[in-house]
C-alpha cells in the first residue's frame, strides 16, 4: 500500500489569529521586521497597533547602550545588542539639537527610550529656581514635551522664608505609569517624580503626561537616604502621605555611593562597592530587607566578588539593572583620560555583563542605561 502524501498549506492560508500567535513568539525584533517584508498579509498583521503593543509587552526592550556626560555609548561586540545599538547611534540625535532652545541641559533620567533633561541655570545671571525647567524627549524620533513649571502653590508648600533650601531630595526621574494608564495601554504616557528638601520640610511632586499637571504624589512608596543626617533611610508611603524613618543596614553605608533598587517580591535592596584594596579583589556589597516572617533579621547582607585589577563605582541604576563603571587599577590615577568600561548587573540574578568601553574623562559621573527597541517598526514614538 502506498504511503499517503501529506498536504502542507502555505503560511498565507493559515488563519490570521494563528499567524498572530506565531509572530508573537518570534524571539528577536529583527525577525519581526523580516517577517513584515515577506508579503502584504504579513506586513498588515505585524504593523497593526494592537499586535505591536502585545509584542512589546511580551518582549522587553533591549539594552542598547549607556548615556552619560560624554554622550551616548552604544553596546559593543560581543554584546548581542551591538548591531541594533549601531543602528540607533546613526538614527537618533543624542545631542538633542531638535530642542527649541540650545541652552545647556543635563540628563536626569532615562527610561523606555525617553530622556529627562533639566536646563542648567545661569548663576551669574541671577537664575536660581528650586524647580528649573524640565523637558522629556525621545531622541530617536526627535520629539519632546516641555513640562510646565511646578505651580507656585506647590512650591510654597516646601519653600519658607525662615527655612534653608538643601536641594533636591531626588533628581527628576521617571516612575511607572499609573494603573489607569497601564490599563488603557497608553504607549506615550509617562510620569515624572521630583522632590525638594529644606531643613525642616520636604515635598514630593509628580507630573502625569495624561493630565499635564503637577500634583502631590498619591500612590506607591519612595525611598531616600536622608539629606539631613545621611544616616537614616526616609520612606514615603504615598498612599497615606506619611513619612517614616528606618535605620540604614549595618556597615558604612552613609559614607558610600549607594543604589536603592527593587529586589523583587516587595523587598528593598541596597548596593555599594567595596574596593578599598584595589590591587586585591573588589566586592559588590548588597543587603536586602526581608519581608516580615522571612528571616530573624530585617537585613540580609551578602558580598559578590567582582574580580581583581579594577576600580569600580556604581554609575546609576534602573528597576532591573545597576550600572557598574570600572577602570584598570593601574591606570586609575593616570593623567590621560582612562578607558572606562560600562557593565550592567541584573539585580535579580546578580549576573554582570559588559556593555561597552570608551575613553572617558568623566570617571565616576552618573550614567544611565538606554533601553528601547532598535530603529524599526517596533520603535514607536514615546512622547
Amino acid at each position: 500500500m502506498a504511503t499517503p502524501k501529506r498536504i502542507y498549506s502555505p503560511l498565507s492560508e493559515i488563519p490570521a489569529h494563528l499567524l498572530e500567535q506565531i509572530f508573537l513568539r518570534l524571539p528577536d525584533p529583527e525577525d519581526l521586521a523580516r517577517t513584515s517584508a515577506v508579503c502584504v498579509t504579513f506586513r498588515r498583521l505585524v504593523t497593526d497597533g494592537s499586535f505591536l503593543r502585545r509584542f512589546r509587552r511580551l518582549h522587553p526592550p533591549q539594552v542598547l547602550g549607556i548615556l552619560d556626560l560624554g554622550g551616548f555609548h552604544p553596546a559593543q561586540p560581543p554584546h548581542p545588542s551591538a548591531p541594533a545599538a549601531r543602528a540607533l547611534a546613526l538614527a537618533a540625535d543624542f545631542s538633542f539639537s531638535f530642542l527649541p532652545s540650545r541652552r545647556r541641559r543635563a540628563v536626569q533620567d532615562v527610561r523606555d527610550g525617553r530622556v529627562i533633561l533639566v536646563r542648567k541655570q545661569n548663576m551669574m545671571a541671577g537664575e536660581l529656581s528650586m524647580f528649573p525647567d524640565l523637558v522629556v524627549c525621545d531622541p530617536l524620533h526627535r520629539r519632546y514635551v516641555l513640562l510646565p513649571r511646578v505651580p507656585d502653590d506647590l512650591v510654597a508648600s516646601v519653600e519658607r522664608q525662615d527655612d534653608e533650601f538643601l536641594g533636591w531630595s531626588c533628581e527628576p526621574s521617571f516612575i511607572p505609569p499609573s494603573d489607569e494608564e497601564a490599563a488603557l495601554a497608553e504607549e506615550t504616557a509617562f510620569r515624572v517624580i521630583w522632590s525638594a528638601c529644606c531643613k525642616t520640610n520636604m515635598a514630593v511632586f509628580v507630573f502625569s503626561s495624561s493630565t499635564g499637571q503637577w500634583r502631590h504624589l498619591v500612590d506607591g512608596c519612595v525611598y531616600w537616604v536622608s539629606p539631613m543626617n545621611n544616616t537614616d533611610l526616609l520612606v514615603l508611603d504615598t498612599r497615606t502621605m506619611e513619612f517614616s524613618v528606618a535605620d540604614l543596614p549595618p556597615g558604612e553605608w552613609s559614607q558610600q555611593d549607594i543604589a536603592i533598587v527593587d529586589a523583587g517580591e516587595g523587598r528593598l535592596g541596597m548596593f555599594c562597592v567595596d574596593d578599598e584594596n584595589a590591587s586585591d579583589k573588589s566586592y559588590l556589597c548588597y543587603t536586602i530587607r526581608q519581608n516580615k516572617g522571612e528571616s530573624s533579621g530585617e537585613w540580609q547582607m551578602e558580598k559578590i566578588s567582582l574580580g581583581s585589577g579594577y576600580r569600580y563605582c556604581i554609575g546609576g541604576g534602573t528597576e532591573k539593572y545597576l550600572i557598574l563603571q570600572r577602570i584598570e587599577a593601574q591606570k586609575y590615577l593616570s593623567l590621560t583620560p582612562p578607558i572606562m568600561e560600562f557593565c550592567k548587573l541584573n539585580v535579580r540574578t546578580m549576573q554582570v555583563e559588559r556593555i561597552c568601553a570608551e575613553s572617558c574623562g568623566f570617571s565616576g559621573s552618573k550614567a544611565f542605561i538606554y533601553t528601547n527597541f532598535p530603529p524599526s517598526l517596533l520603535s514607536l514614538p514615546t512622547v
